[in-house]
């Protein structure tokens, strides 16, 4: 219980002290039935802190699906109303400042500060639709290793589905999917994350996905929410049969996972390289994969590779400024942009070096593409982060 009541007593505390503060506010301020505002605000703030006790305490790794959404949302919503009463608070208090100087408040900062609250909680909620936006992000990389016939070659990526979000409506996705399709590209590779917790997660979308079309196949990789770590599974056997039943059901998708392995894609006579690892994480994610074990050749060979990582901690950590390891591309996603993006900046910033976007190392010879993921995890919303789809053009650098 020590972690959740870790969790829990911060956040009870400041809501209590914004609740005070907004009470005192309405009994001294509002002329038209202080009582009854007061009353909605300490009924309301009441409820609310009940059901964050509720919702911390529950058990998560054991809880059924539809439980976890239920949860997930009402935690959203719990933040987004308290979020906007602290921005209140905080406006209205720099109104206050001239009382210590012994002169009158400022006057208007108060409607200010509830203008503002409102806009936020309004911004929080909008956040909500943008999980229904897709935004197709192209992309050209050229390489002199790159084969001539492969100049123009059409490389969609995809990652962090994440399908358990969506319960059992596939309406999203499938029209992702379409979208995806009519950028005709060569080969589709999608970077982990499919499901949450469990491989059922998947089963109502096994018709949806099984339409990604492209002449050269759709591959895959598992992330770290795949191996189903976050589930409290009864015997290890329990969790190695929903480990069998997700890599089954993406066969029956037409999907082939790369699950440290390598497939080579030949167009006329030549032929390019894609490799899958298992996920390399930093802690506290763990390490299933291995490079070495994916490519069986030398990797400072010349022929021209992608890697399909799921964590872009692997890049920094293994392959970014190291000779002995041609790999031309590296395909990741994992960090969602946390889910919140505005002008270009995300708090993603503080947790990973590389979180969304074209990366390269200083020799520029091994670069790194961040994808921010298509789905959602822990909360039902992408403030700006939309959704994303990538499309790379992969450029023989020789005839540029």
């Amino acid at each position: 219980m020590r972690l959740p009541l870790l969790l829990i007593l911060p956040l009870l505390l400041l809501g209590v002290l914004l609740d005070w503060y907004i009470c005192r506010a309405v009994a001294l301020r509002c002329k038209v039935r202080p009582r009854l505002w007061r009353n909605v605000v300490v009924w309301s703030a009441v409820a609310l802190n009940v059901g964050l006790v509720v919702l911390i305490a529950w058990p998560k790794k054991s809880s059924s699906d539809d439980g976890l959404l239920a949860m997930m949302w009402a935690l959203y919503a719990y933040l987004s109303v308290y979020l906007g009463k602290a921005l209140f608070v905080v406006v209205d208090l720099v109104g206050k400042i001239p009382c210590l100087f012994h002169r009158p408040r400022l006057r208007g900062f108060d409607i200010a500060g509830l203008s503002l609250g409102a806009l936020l909680f309004i911004g929080l909620w909008l956040g909500v639709v943008n999980t229904h936006r897709t935004a197709v992000e192209e992309v050209e990389i050229a390489d002199p290793l790159l084969p001539v016939s492969f100049d123009g070659f059409r490389v969609a990526q995809i990652s962090d589905l994440h399908v358990g979000s969506y319960g059992t409506d596939t309406a999203y996705l499938a029209r992702v999917v379409e979208q995806v399709n009519e950028l005709k590209p060569d080969v589709v590779l999608f970077t982990g994350d499919i499901v949450n917790r469990r491989s059922s997660e998947l089963r109502p979308f096994v018709a949806t996905l099984s339409r990604l079309i492209a002449p050269y196949g759709v591959y895959s990789i598992l992330g770290n929410h795949d191996y189903g770590d976050y589930y409290h599974w009864p015997t290890h056997e329990a969790k190695q049969a929903n480990m069998h039943e997700l890599k089954e059901m993406q066969r029956q998708m037409g999907w082939t996972m790369l699950n440290d392995s390598t497939t080579v894609l030949r167009r006329d006579n030549d032929s390019i390289v894609v490799i899958g690892v298992e996920n390399i994480g930093d802690p506290p994610f763990p390490v299933y994969g291995s490079l070495d074990d994916a490519y069986k050749g030398d990797l400072a060979d010349s022929s021209f590779k992608i890697l399909m990582s799921h964590n872009p901690a692997h890049w920094n950590a293994d392959i970014r400024n190291a000779p002995d390891k041609n790999i031309a591309l590296t395909l990741s996603g994992h960090t969602h942009a946390m889910q919140c993006e505005l002008f270009g900046w995300s708090p993603a910033k503080w947790k990973y070096k590389t979180w969304g976007g074209l990366y390269s190392d200083e020799d520029h010879a091994h670069l790194l593409y961040v994808n921010i993921g298509i789905g959602e995890v822990a909360m039902p919303a992408r403030i700006g982060a939309t959704p994303e789809i990538t499309l790379f053009i992969l450029r023989n650098a020789a005839r540029q």
